[in-house]
């Protein structure tokens, strides 16, 4: 039987085809069981509300204290997750919860959304996937008129692990007016500029369905790199990144922090020993969050 050879020219580009379509869409979640870490003063709440942007039931969890004032308004923080996880990922892999349990340095709202794989932005090819309306829209308002929450800017920060650290990044810059304080864990900063790597590894189709064509307008629009040029550094929120050691995003983070500072922005930079998972994550929780109390005003 006669074989037929593959000119060695044309292998790797079949190779690159062949990688796409078997990964045109993010890997599926593994579904964890359920296993929230509370502390003593805390209470859990699991919620199901319809978002109209993107016009089904969504659910998200939140810790508060158990017992409150009368008319007690609290502060709120959101937590985002990042990819293959989900919203309970942050109370099932972090002591975060220890946040909300009353106290002067705590007794905060802590809101945990379900993101799917959508980097928490609008989508430029699918329409019905509206997420970032969904999260500075819907969710907000629902969490500030089914809870005691403090509205305004003044009273909410936003934390974002991985391409929930994109999200945050890309509203400080674009969204001043949402959060007075933003926070990043190994987020995937320059995702929008891995153009060789996502070829290579199939998952262009799924980065294009969020964020159009390479070097199409809605990608410059979503930038974090581009985005800071023109960002007022006196309107954007405060900025507090982390990355791991021994992680692949260590350097563009590092990169866009040095952006931050040499435009001064009000902002800091850590680095933490290790990867990028949730043990290393939770190590990090203490620190951002000593911050973060610093620009939210207490309980009242």
């Amino acid at each position: 039987m006669k074989k037929t050879l593959i000119p060695r020219e044309t292998l790797l580009p079949l190779c690159i085809l062949a990688l796409s379509l078997a990964a045109c869409r993010p890997a599926p979640r593994q579904i964890q069981p359920d296993h929230p870490r509370l502390a003593p003063g805390v209470t859990m709440r699991d919620v199901v509300f319809f978002s109209a942007a993107l016009k089904r039931n969504m659910p998200y969890r939140v810790f508060l204290p158990a017992i409150l004032g009368p008319g007690q308004k609290l502060p709120v923080v959101y937590l985002l997750h990042g990819g293959g996880a989900d919203f309970r990922s942050w109370s099932n892999y972090t002591d975060v919860a220890r946040y909300a349990a009353p106290g002067p340095s705590a007794g905060l709202i802590l809101v945990m959304p379900e993101g799917a794989s959508s980097f928490y932005m609008n989508a430029a090819e699918k329409p019905e996937d509206r997420y970032e309306d969904y999260i500075v829209n819907d969710l907000i308002s629902d969490v500030e008129s089914r809870f005691p929450a403090a509205t305004g800017r003044e009273n909410r920060a936003i934390i974002g692990i991985s391409f929930g650290g994109f999200a945050v990044v890309k509203w400080a810059l674009s969204r001043p007016d949402l959060f007075v304080f933003v926070a990043a864990f190994s987020p995937s900063i320059d995702m929008l500029h891995r153009h060789v790597a996502l070829m290579l590894n199939g998952r262009w189709w799924w980065i294009q369905s969020i964020f159009g064509p390479w070097g199409s307008k809605t990608r410059q629009l979503s930038d974090p790199f581009l985005l800071i040029q023109s960002a007022n550094p006196a309107q954007t929120p405060y900025l507090y990144l982390t990355a791991g050691e021994q992680e692949s995003l260590l350097e563009p983070t590092r990169r866009f922090a040095a952006l931050l500072h040499e435009r001064h922005f009000n902002s800091e930079f850590h680095t933490q020993p290790g990867g990028h998972g949730w043990t290393e994550w939770d190590a990090q929780i203490p620190a951002c969050f000593e911050s973060l109390l610093r620009h939210l005003p207490t309980a009242h």
